[in-house]
């Protein structure tokens, strides 16, 4: 797969925070927090300071008065259905009504990304007054590296010119990664990095201080009590754009100013920032073509964007006896209901070492040795012709800035629109990653288990466990889509073409609750991402931005014998059909290899193409000619 696929671009989190400290939070916020439900398993903007995370061109008032509240409280007609069969996420309400989510998207709600720039623009002159104290802190979340990280940078620069030592930190929090649905290899993944990163903090006296807490309604209160502890008035992290964790900020901005502390929230996850690009009639871009020339064109009119910024400097002499034992604070090996076995731990630590010095060493790589027949080779399941750099991009280990630095300065023009094709075309896939986060920012209800299109919540999906048993577990009948889903099992990772193919046959041959498969992915990949996985899932189901038409399903047949037309993928992860030759190899039970593979063990198909098709086309007509939203 390559750093971030066209669809498929495969990063975090949906926690459904539930303070104290959201006291201080709009009554639209306060509406999400419902009990949770059961489950079974173009124009462009002028630039702006980088002290602050990015902000539309207003903030609207919400419309929303006292008498409409209730209707817009109220939960979607399936949302018991869905929550039963496995669809929504613990510490979630139930699916919000479709008024709700269209109260989001006409901004009679303000968008939780407006109520984070409202606190940084109402809090900025106070927070500017507030003078050094003993230390600066810097919040490690997605950003788990020293270099080109934004915040870290500006907490260095922060002590370093006033003389006080650095202090950074990261919060474990089970429930966080239960209710991201993250994934055990990626905690892992995660722990590792931690411990990297860790050794090269101390290389220059700097401390990472790591605490596990087993509540996460308790974060925003313990980072106040830490701040305090270690005598600081200055905090610096990044911005997260998935909605629960913009609410936490933007309630935690002004906590933190309550005992005079300054948070700051700086723009580092994109490359051009979830809402920078309008349109010329000044609306947010819906379909990823305009919107990817704007961003081209916006970073040739801004080079600065693609600065990076250095590592932190040493601490000062004192700083490693002052804080001490900090430095002695406990990454734990693993989490409860995240452990993997031994077999497995051995296997990921292997496929996937962590840190930024590895995702450094494949990105250099890359560019060097692969990246001039990424065009051509990309889409073959079997290559070794991606990047892999998903999981370092998804924990903060690599910043798409780096990448994309990098990989322009390898094309022969030093642009984005002119030159090398593969290069363009490897970048436009860090520009699709940054498209999935403005989609995130401007239509929350995303995040909130709606489709971007709420006109698909009227399609009748399907809760059939058995076949979605055969799903996950790879065992369709279809080889293709059964090779991609035991190479997810198997690495916690899959090619993007196998993404694409495994979640349309589950949406549209099976036409069981696209939501069951993104849970399903999520919980499964080492590099799973929020807003690529559900924009890839949106694609495949033709309910998400700019997806391909409800009417396009993918033959697996056909997709099997043009991406991978020899059977090498199918080889390596369906052995059971590693000694049919030739074309069989595609569908052996009709090209006369039935007794082998039945021999072997493997099925036969749980669903007719031809058929599957006819029912998905009718089942989507159906729900999208009804009149009105449920």
């Amino acid at each position: 797969m390559s750093v971030a696929s066209t669809v498929f671009i495969t990063v975090p989190k949906i926690i459904h925070f539930t303070s104290k400290v959201l006291s201080t939070c709009t009554i639209s916020c306060i509406l999400e927090m419902q009990p949770k439900s059961p489950a079974i398993d173009g124009k462009r903007k002028g630039s702006r300071s980088a002290e602050s995370a990015p902000t539309y061109k207003s903030c609207k008032k919400s419309k929303v008065n006292n008498g409409s509240i209730k209707p817009l409280s109220a939960s979607h007609p399936k949302a018991h259905e869905a929550g039963i069969n496995g669809a929504l996420r613990a510490f979630y309400g139930p699916e919000m009504s479709n008024a709700r989510a269209l109260a989001y998207k006409n901004g009679e709600i303000p968008r939780p990304f407006e109520v984070l720039n409202s606190a940084l623009l109402e809090t900025k002159s106070k927070r500017e007054q507030i003078e050094i104290s003993d230390a600066v802190v810097h919040w490690f979340r997605c950003d788990l590296r020293m270099r080109d990280n934004r915040s870290l940078y500006a907490a260095s620069e922060k002590a370093r010119e006033n003389g006080v030592p650095l202090i950074t930190m990261y919060i474990v929090s089970p429930q966080d990664f239960e209710a991201h649905l993250t994934s055990p290899a990626r905690v892992d993944f995660i722990l590792r990095t931690l411990r990297v990163l860790r050794e090269d903090l101390a290389k220059l006296d700097i401390p990472l201080y790591v605490e596990t807490l087993g509540e996460r309604k308790r974060i925003p209160g313990r980072i106040l009590e830490l701040v305090r502890e270690w005598g600081s008035a200055h905090l610096f992290t990044n911005a997260e754009y998935e909605v629960d964790e913009l609410r936490r900020d933007a309630s935690l901005i002004r906590e933190c100013l309550k005992i005079g502390v300054a948070m700051d929230v700086l723009s580092d996850t994109c490359v051009v920032n979830p809402g920078e690009l309008v349109s010329r009639s000044g609306t947010q871009y819906s379909v990823y073509t305009p919107w990817s020339r704007a961003w081209v064109a916006y970073i040739h009119e801004n080079p600065p964007l693609l600065d990076l910024s250095e590592a932190p400097k040493q601490n000062l002499n004192d700083a490693r006896q002052k804080y001490l034992k900090l430095f002695e604070s406990t990454i734990p090996n693993e989490l409860k209901h995240k452990k993997l076995s031994d077999e497995e731990r051995e296997r990921f630590c292997s496929m996937w070492p962590a840190g930024e010095h590895d995702a450094h060493r494949r990105l250099i790589k890359f560019i060097d040795e692969r990246i001039g027949e990424y065009q051509a080779r990309r889409n073959n399941p079997a290559e070794q012709a991606t990047s892999s750099l998903s999981v370092h991009l998804a924990s903060g280990t690599l910043s798409a800035r780096t990448a994309v630095k990098v990989a322009r300065d390898h094309n022969r023009t030093k642009r984005l629109d002119g030159g090398i094709e593969s290069i363009l075309t490897w970048i436009g896939e860090i520009a699709w990653r940054d498209f999935y986060r403005h989609v995130l920012a401007h239509w929350p209800y995303i995040c909130m288990n709606k489709p971007f299109k709420l006109e698909y919540t009227n399609i009748e999906w399907k809760y059939n466990q058995d076949q979605f048993k055969a799903w996950s577990e790879g065992r369709t009948g279809y080889p293709i889509v059964d090779a991609a889903m035991r190479q997810l099992n198997s690495c916690g990772w899959m090619h993007n073409r196998s993404r694409m193919i495994a979640a349309s046959f589950l949406a549209k041959h099976l036409l069981i609750d696209w939501r069951l498969g993104e849970r399903y992915f999520m919980e499964h990949l080492i590099d799973g991402d929020f807003a690529s996985n559900n924009g890839g899932w949106g694609f495949s189901a033709s309910t998400g931005v700019d997806p391909q038409p409800y009417f396009r399903i993918f033959n697996p047949l056909l997709q099997s014998e043009k991406f991978d037309p020899d059977g090498e993928y199918i080889k390596r992860w369906v052995p059971e059909l590693k000694g049919i030759a030739g074309r069989a190899i595609h569908d052996p039970y009709d090209r006369g290899k039935g007794a082998e593979a039945k021999k072997s063990g493997y099925p036969k198909r749980i669903v007719d193409h031809k058929e599957s098709r006819e029912r998905c086309l009718a089942k989507y007509k159906e729900g999208l000619g009804r009149k009105s939203l449920m």
